[in-house]
């Protein structure tokens, strides 16, 4: 098979709402659909949604294709779910969303998430147990509901992937189509151990991008390259060109 359509025939359910962050749903729905993979944006309303860039709105708005509460994860092969902060706190408070993913979970169906968005696991029931990474302000959330955390760009533990944030959406990207395809996570076997520790300070591009949100042209510059990285990973997760592992 085509090494660019490695997902042909895969139906991946998207879970997401209004102020998803505007890269973690863009970069990876492309790279599914250039793998082949037929995607659908699940959400709890009918219509559109709209993403952010931190904290200012997206341009562009997207076509919702079903509701949680109408569909089963039988319907699908994989579950993926975009971080934001917005976008996964809604989605917590949804009793549809919450049974939608422990439907995929207790079905052994993949998962993949990043950012906030493991928000969605504590509150589904299931953070406890599982090796999991996170944004870094959601470390002592997982923590807290029994879940082992590790500060680094990509964590696959069984069918659970998660990833920090649009810093790691070229190893993100890269694990995610090959958790779907069913192959070995490309930095060996999940080795648990203790939480890693809280960090000290904030990220500084997180503060910096802040800080130039009133410029709306800086905002949008700041979409771009975020949307490059993605563009980016698609063309090097799917012809295998992936560059080192993040160390265990």
């Amino acid at each position: 098979m085509d090494g660019r359509k490695k997902l042909a025939g895969q139906q991946i359910a998207v879970l997401a709402t209004d102020g998803f962050e505007q890269v973690e749903l863009a970069a990876p729905l492309a790279a599914l659909r250039e793998a082949g993979a037929e995607a659908e944006i699940i959400s709890l309303q009918p219509g559109h949604i709209r993403g952010v860039n931190l904290n200012e709105p997206a341009d562009d708005a997207i076509v919702v294709d079903r509701l949680a509460a109408e569909v089963r994860a039988r319907d699908y092969d994989g579950l993926f779910i975009p971080g934001g902060f917005i976008n996964p706190d809604l989605l917590r408070q949804s009793s549809a969303a919450r049974d939608l993913v422990r439907e995929f979970d207790h079905a052994g169906k993949p998962i993949a998430t990043l950012c906030h968005g493991p928000w969605l696991l504590v509150s589904s029931g299931l953070a406890n147990g599982r090796t999991l990474t996170s944004w870094p302000g959601v470390r002592d959330d997982l923590v807290n509901a029994g879940a082992t955390w590790l500060d680094q760009e990509v964590v696959r533990d069984g069918n659970l992937l998660s990833s920090r944030g649009p810093q790691d959406i070229v190893p993100f990207v890269r694990e995610m189509i090959q958790l779907y395809a069913g192959g070995p996570a490309s930095n060996g076997a999940l080795r648990r151990r203790r939480s890693d520790p809280q960090r000290d300070q904030p990220a500084a591009f997180t503060a910096s991008g802040m800080r130039a949100m009133p410029n709306l042209s800086v905002s949008t510059m700041l979409g771009m390259a975020l949307l490059s990285a993605g563009a980016y990973a698609v063309r090097r997760g799917l012809r295998g060109e992936g560059g080192q592992a993040a160390p265990r």
